[in-house]
């Protein structure tokens, strides 16, 4: 035999070129025909590389996106296997039946369809009787098989072979003879299945079947990673063992196979992205059509959405601070601006806070030191899969207890993502079987945290169950922080939308404020700081029965720089003269002049807090910056009172009511308060540090909102629990916090406290302002008033001002005298109003019993007591509340309702008072008058004398006292 040179076989080759082919079909190994498949593509795309069209024709002309749009629009049909036998392939040549199954393949895009394809070729070319195909699915870390088709014979149908999401066999990577090869990629011939211990028998068991041989082998892709393993069973010929032959026409075929099943596996993925960035882009066009409505918009998302998800059940979480009361927000900013200025300027403190970066803003702030029971979500929002246009809204009593809400709340605390493949067996969140409240059953769960613009948590998005019992995996990941970026956008838009009407409301009220009121005038401030104060004797300021009506304007100005002074808050603190001056001229001016809540009631309130803190000896519980924020919180605690309730506020969807969504007066009354210390030469607080300056503005806010009777009824049960438990210092912030605000409310309705004939006023002024509401209702908005604002029902004043009395001040006047002796005044006071007022009503109810047998009296007789009181003004007196009213005033959070309880007998009258012995003041057209003589003689009220060095003794006393006198029972300091 000649040697054979290169020459020689490149002429046998050019001269016999279906040898080549038979050769390589025959006898070429799987990496030989990988390399000439790779070699011949390189050299084909160097030939045609010169001849591309632009894109621009390739979108024309492409046949592949007709089957792209085919595959988006569900119009493209499965096409159907044309039947292939033995028989009918019998007289073709080995290579042709080779590449006639290659072509079969070669142009089909279902995953499905091709593999089935593959597993009836397969049959064919290596006589087996059926196979089965396992795609690999999982991450890296966490890779396995799933029967993708079983059991494929050369008769059935797909649909027969066909595994779903019910029904898949999963096959652990090493587990088996199928994970077995996908694990090692080596080929398995089993001769005797029986023999070999990675065989399952129980299989045969069930189907009646009995399996001789097996040939798996994996399914390679182009970076040499297991896509998925083929596996076929019972060679028909010969000893059912599958030969060497058998072995290398398999892996032969599987190497295209790995091929087409890639192509086909990136064809499905580019589908599935495609229509994943459509859906994403209608998302964000709802984003920007919905921006009203935060609850709208989350709805409109999850249910847009539901298609990207594939799950049961999809939900979203928003965190209570979400939406920050904006006063909340304005604190914050206010006073981490402040700490920056260096002189304290409050124009450069207030000056655009929303754009400086605080330590807030940073990211990580939602690992602030939170526990689970720390963190609270105000809203969230469910989407089952079987019923897509609903959405629900779970309770908060639902929610506290739904194991999905404390694993948001869990992924709030982490700030990173959480996959939880089987929520049973992960056992972080109890053992099985995990329910929601409304029964639906939990397996698994995937959970993202949504973050705003500052990198802050704001809420969570979850999904729980796929739709065909798998894990989440990273695709699912992808898709819900997809998701979860979305709804950050959206809520974030929401927020923008919302603070521009803020913004406008804001600007509304201030242009409305502005317009009204100023600071003081330059003449009334050089007044004032010219005058000679008169000593707290002269005003009786130490008294509990203290009386304003005997005083005019300029002495309640004079008598509140007594206060501060005797209080050592001026010499303390060191504020300039003429601002303390000018400050308190500007908050009097400040105050409207409605019928009660004006400048009279915030100087009897703080008057009431000065007696309770010198008189009632609580000063030693409190610092001085506490005594000087408490006696600042009292004046301003009304500022700009409008006359009108939170609830009317709403009603009339006013610029307050957009601008603050509860306690609507009292933020509002905060709020003018900074404004007032913003203002040129009223900064009451320039000497403090940064840090008392902070304080005390926390402080401020803290007093101001606590007149609100709402947050009074939700801390009275707490402070309660300390008085009986015997708290004796109150040295935690807490029951610090909780005294003052129970303190704040007792001055506020302290007016009930009063003597009679002082009391009797109040309640003209307060039924006065509350008919005048009334009255608009009935008017302007055609509604009918409740009964304490409605003048019809004026004669059952009496009764619900025993109701008011029961409900509001008895309580926190009796918890007070119980645990500090020296305020039981305040108690006596208030029983002996009551006690006159339950007379007074059994006496209208007798009146009225006997009305029909009784001829009217003339005028100017004496007639019952109650319609006295109201007729002795010329608008009808207004009514206390009701026991009714103060159920509902409870409800709707609604402060200055329940200020008509409010305080003082603060009488809104304006005129001089003439101080000539035992003549009465005049009284301006805003008082009334005192009420005339009773039928019956009212109990005069019984204060427990003090005896005087048992106030003037203490340390905490005035310095500046010149004289101590008694006076009316209680220790008067000058």
């Amino acid at each position: 035999m000649c040697d054979l040179g290169e020459d020689v076989v490149n002429s046998y080759l050019q001269n016999n070129p279906d040898f080549l082919t038979r050769w390589l079909s025959e006898h070429g190994t799987a990496e030989q025909l990988q390399a000439v498949a790779s070699k011949l593509t390189e050299e084909s795309n160097e030939n045609v590389r010169p001849s591309l069209p632009n894109f621009t024709q390739v979108a024309k002309n492409s046949i592949t996106g007709s089957i792209f749009k085919q595959y988006l629009e569900g119009s493209r049909a499965r096409k159907t296997s044309i039947k292939k036998d033995r028989n009918s392939l019998q007289h073709m040549s080995e290579e042709d039946i080779f590449m006639e199954l290659i072509r079969d393949i070669s142009s089909e895009l279902d995953v499905n369809v091709l593999c089935h394809k593959i597993l009836q070729n397969v049959n064919i070319l290596t006589n087996s009787d059926r196979g089965s195909l396992f795609l690999v699915r999982g991450s890296k870390d966490n890779r396995y098989l799933v029967s993708k088709l079983f059991d494929v014979t050369n008769t059935s149908t797909l649909e027969e072979s066909i595994h779903t999401a019910d029904n898949e066999i999963k096959v652990p990577f090493g587990k088996g003879i199928a994970g077995h090869v996908a694990q090692s990629k080596d080929t398995v011939n089993i001769r005797n299945a029986y023999e070999d211990p990675r065989f399952n028998q129980e299989v045969d068991k069930r189907t009646g079947y009995t399996t001789h041989s097996i040939l798996c082998l994996p399914i390679i892709n182009y970076e040499g990673e297991v896509i998925g393993v083929a596996q076929i069973i019972n060679k028909i010929d010969g000893n059912h063992e599958f030969t060497r032959q058998d072995e290398e026409l398999f892996r032969k075929y599987l190497t295209f196979c790995g091929i087409g099943i890639t192509n086909a596996q990136l064809f499905e993925m580019s589908v599935t992205e495609f229509q994943r960035n459509q859906l994403l882009l209608h998302l964000a066009r709802g984003i920007f059509e919905e921006q009203t409505n935060l609850q709208q918009l989350v709805k409109k998302i999850m249910v847009e959405a539901q298609d990207l998800l594939k799950c049961e059940r999809c939900s979203v979480f928003l965190l209570e601070d979400t939406f920050e009361n904006d006063i909340h927000k304005f604190t914050k900013r206010f006073v981490a601006r402040l700490g920056q200025c260096s002189n304290k300027n409050l124009v450069m403190a207030m000056q655009d806070p929303s754009n400086m970066s605080t330590p807030s803003s940073t990211s990580g702030e939602h690992r602030e030191a939170r526990n689970l029971q720390e963190v609270s979500f105000s809203m969230a929002f469910y989407l089952n899969a079987k019923d897509r246009e609903n959405v629900l809204e779970p309770s908060q009593k639902d929610l506290s207890k739904s194991k999905t809400a404390e694993i948001a709340k869990f992924v709030v605390m982490q700030g990173t993502a959480v996959n939880i493949p089987d929520l049973e067996i992960d056992g972080r969140f109890g053992k099985g079987p995990c329910m929601d409240p409304d029964g639906f059953h939990i397996r698994s769960v995937l959970c993202m945290p949504v973050f705003n613009s500052d990198k802050k948590i704001i809420g969570v998005t979850q999904l729980m169950n796929k739709l065909n019992s798998t894990p989440f995996d990273d695709n699912d990941e992808h898709i819900i922080e997809a998701f979860s970026i979305f709804t950050g956008l959206g809520i974030h838009n929401c927020q923008m939308y919302e603070n521009a009407c803020r913004l406008m409301a804001k600007q509304t009220v201030a242009l409305e404020v502005l317009s009204y009121h100023a600071t003081a005038q330059k003449e009334e401030t050089e007044k004032l700081v010219e005058c000679e104060i008169p000593t707290a004797d002269d005003y009786r300021l130490y008294s509990f029965d203290f009386d304003d009506m005997v005083l005019s304007d300029d002495d309640t100005l004079r008598a509140v720089i007594r206060m501060f002074t005797d209080a050592n808050i001026i010499n303390s603190f060191k504020v300039p003269y003429d601002v303390i001056c000018r400050w308190t001229a500007s908050v009097k001016k400040n105050y409207r002049p409605v019928t009660y809540h004006n400048w009279r009631h915030a100087f009897n309130v703080c008057q009431t807090m000065f007696t309770m803190l010198f008189t009632g000896q609580l000063r030693p519980l409190f610092g001085d910056l506490e005594i000087y924020a408490l006696m600042v919180a009292c004046l301003c605690h009304d500022l700009d009172h409008r006359g009108t309730n939170n609830a009317f506020q709403v009603k009339v969807a006013s610029p307050l009511a957009m601008l603050y969504s509860t306690s609507v007066l009292e933020h509002h009354h905060f709020d003018h308060c900074i404004m007032i210390l913003n203002s040129e030469g009223n900064n009451i607080f320039q000497s403090l540090s940064p840090g008392d300056y902070r304080k005390a503005i926390k402080m401020l806010e803290h007093a101001i909102l606590s007149t609100d009777l709402a947050i009074y009824f939700k801390k009275r049960g707490d402070f309660k629990s300390l008085i009986e438990g015997g708290e004796q210092t109150f040295d935690s912030k807490y029951k610090k916090d909780l005294l003052k605000a129970m303190m704040m409310t007792a001055c506020d309705v302290a007016a009930i406290a009063k003597p009679w004939d002082i009391q009797q006023n109040v309640a003209q002024l307060v039924a006065g302002e509350f008919f005048e509401q009334g009255d608009i209702e009935k008017t302007k908005l055609g509604e009918q008033p409740i009964p304490m604002m409605d003048r019809d029902k004026k004669d059952e004043l009496p009764k619900m001002q025993v109701g008011f009395i029961d409900a509001i001040c008895m309580p926190v006047y009796k918890m007070f005298a119980d645990k500090w002796t020296r305020l039981e005044p305040l108690l006596q006071g208030v029983q002996t109003n009551r006690d006159n007022w339950h007379q007074m009503s059994e006496s209208e109810e007798a009146d009225q019993s006997s009305a029909s047998n009784t001829p009217k009296p003339e005028t100017g007789s004496k007639t019952d007591s109650s319609k006295e009181i109201l007729s002795s003004s010329p608008q009808p007196s207004p009514q206390p509340l009701s026991n009714d009213h103060v159920a509902s005033k409870s409800r709707d959070t609604d402060s200055v309702t329940l200020a008509s309880q409010k305080q003082n007998g603060a009488s809104s009258h304006t005129a001089q008072s003439a101080h000539n012995g035992s003549q009465s003041p005049p009284v301006s057209s805003r008082s009334v008058n005192k009420a005339p003589q009773r039928k019956y003689q009212p109990t005069a009220p019984t204060p427990k004398a003090i005896k005087q060095d048992s106030v003037c003794d203490q340390d905490f006393s005035p310095k500046h006292c010149k004289s101590k006198k008694q006076k009316s029972g209680f220790c008067v300091m000058s």
